[in-house]
């Protein structure tokens, strides 16, 4: 056991110690961060309009403060933030703005303060004590540590550092861990993603690789060409990897392939990491869920999913929540975001400790891939591409394709039943998938970094959705077929069927 490996299990059992606190306290610690993130809020234009100096309970920042998203947080705050403007949201100006993938608007640019940015360390830190914490095991410690992510490189936008918060995340990561770290920071900054993965494997094939860390398709692209240039699986060319770290995506659809490229089972820990804040890690190997962040800058609010769309909506927060249930969550956080609904949808499994599951969107969307598609962005590039064609569109719906059969890079994959089919389908499919990149930046980081191909169309027979709502017994009322789905379970009811042409 090297030196390090020695005290980790010691820096370990102190950390570990502070959530055995959260577990004690949580519903006082969340009480707390309200309390303090308001009172450091209440001189900005935000809190100025929102009367902060009048909130004392949580009755009262409710009646104050209304529920928004980011197409509703956009004016005046994140224009006043992007035109430069100080102490909007909080004290000062942002330390940097991560950009992500909007829904209307294609791109948006969520604040990250110096308070919060901590944070977005310590719950990954956390976790992997935890870990050690739980398990014992520090063998991944002295080894080699590659996290797959995007550039470091950061562009500014109104003098502020922006970037994908991945790549600013690389800018913290502990002195301790960067002799460790690979790939380079030359590599990391390659753009384009199939040359990247090439260059990570030159990197790292030699290396004694222990942990592995990335959003799971990545992961598996770089095991491909691994395998691809060594013939052998992932265990044989890294005998001591042991521990996969994961994030961004349900992991369950890639298990299986990921764990036949390995050619073993090896531990993994599941994070909840998001531009807004750093929500829930996983802190057991053998309990399920993911620890909430409660002592984080983030103070948490909760609403029943079939609510979530009413005029008033039942909100509560942590000491009311109940187990199973679905909710929208909404944050409030040292970074200036209030009222703030990131659109994930989640569910407590247990409440002593607080540990949920992410359970999916508030709308139907697809990111079996990390790229967030949602329904407005798919109506959008679908309709523009009809209209221009003269098309006319029954009915469609979308579903990812993981593992194609035929092989190759996997692929969104349409089924659309046309009144009118065009008469160059692959065509009309390019152009579809063109105007949808030009909707969802991270879909088009995807297709240009060739981890996706393009999106394929298949055309349904007549009656298709008739049909297969009728099989469903839910034909007529106000019964629809989702446009987007993260599973194969529809796409793969068409095709059983013989639905297609």
């Amino acid at each position: 056991m090297g030196i390090k490996a020695f005290f980790s299990k010691y820096y370990a059992a102190w950390q570990v110690k502070k959530l055995a606190d959260w577990e004690k306290n949580a519903i006082a610690i969340q009480d707390k961060v309200l309390q303090t993130i308001v009172s450091q809020a209440k001189d900005t234009m935000f809190g100025k309009d929102h009367q902060f100096d009048k909130i004392n309970t949580y009755e009262d920042f409710k009646k104050l403060v209304p529920i928004r998203d980011y197409e509703q947080f956009r004016e005046p705050y994140i224009s006043a933030l992007l035109n430069a403007e100080e102490n909007i949201l909080w004290p000062g100006k942002p330390l940097y703005f991560t950009k992500t993938s909007g829904t209307t608007s294609g791109v948006k640019y969520i604040p990250i303060s110096k308070e919060s940015m901590s944070h977005h360390i310590d719950a990954a830190k956390m976790a992997l004590l935890s870990y050690i914490h739980e398990t014992g095991n520090t063998s991944f410690v002295n080894g080699k540590m590659i996290f797959l992510q995007g550039s470091p490189e950061l562009d500014k936008k109104a003098g502020i550092d922006t970037g994908r918060l991945s790549g600013i995340v690389a800018h913290h990561v502990p002195a301790y861990l960067q002799k460790n770290r690979l790939p380079s920071y030359q590599t990391n900054c390659i753009e384009d993603w199939e040359e990247k993965v090439d260059a990570i494997v030159e990197e790292t094939i030699s290396e004694n690789m222990t942990l592995i860390s990335g959003i799971p398709p990545w992961v598996q692209m770089y095991f491909d060409k691994l395998t691809e240039k060594t013939g052998k699986k992932i265990k044989d060319v890294f005998p001591n990897f042991n521990l996969f770290v994961y994030g961004g995506v349900n992991f369950e659809p890639y298990r299986a392939k990921l764990i036949q490229s390995i050619g073993a089972e090896v531990d993994t820990i599941e994070t909840y990491p998001a531009s807004e804040g750093f929500i829930a890690f996983q802190n057991s190997q053998i309990t399920p869920g993911l620890l909430l962040n409660i002592d984080a800058g983030i103070f948490y609010e909760f609403i029943p999913v079939d609510e979530y769309f009413n005029e008033s909506p039942t909100r509560i927060s942590l000491k009311d929540v109940e187990l199973n249930k679905n909710y929208a969550i909404i944050l409030n956080t040292n970074a200036g975001l209030w009222g703030y609904s990131i659109g994930d949808t989640v569910k407590f499994i247990s409440k002593d400790p607080y540990k949920i599951i992410v359970s999916g969107r508030i709308k139907h969307y697809i990111s079996a891939f990390g790229e967030h598609v949602i329904g407005e962005e798919v109506e959008y590039a679908l309709m523009t591409a009809a209209k221009e064609e003269n098309i006319e569109i029954i009915e469609f719906t979308v579903a990812p394709q993981v593992t194609p059969e035929e092989g190759g890079l996997p692929y969104h994959e349409w089924f659309i039943e046309f009144e009118n089919e065009p008469s160059d389908l692959n065509s009309f499919s390019l152009k579809v998938d063109a105007l949808l990149q030009k909707k969802n930046i991270y879909y088009f980081d995807l297709i240009t970094g060739n981890i996706l191909k393009p999106l394929v169309i298949r055309s349904l027979k007549k009656n298709a959705f008739i049909e297969y709502m009728r099989s469903e017994g839910k034909l007529g009322g106000q019964n629809k077929v989702p446009r987007l789905s993260n599973d194969r379970k529809i796409a793969n009811e068409f095709i059983k069927r013989g639905l297609t042409k």
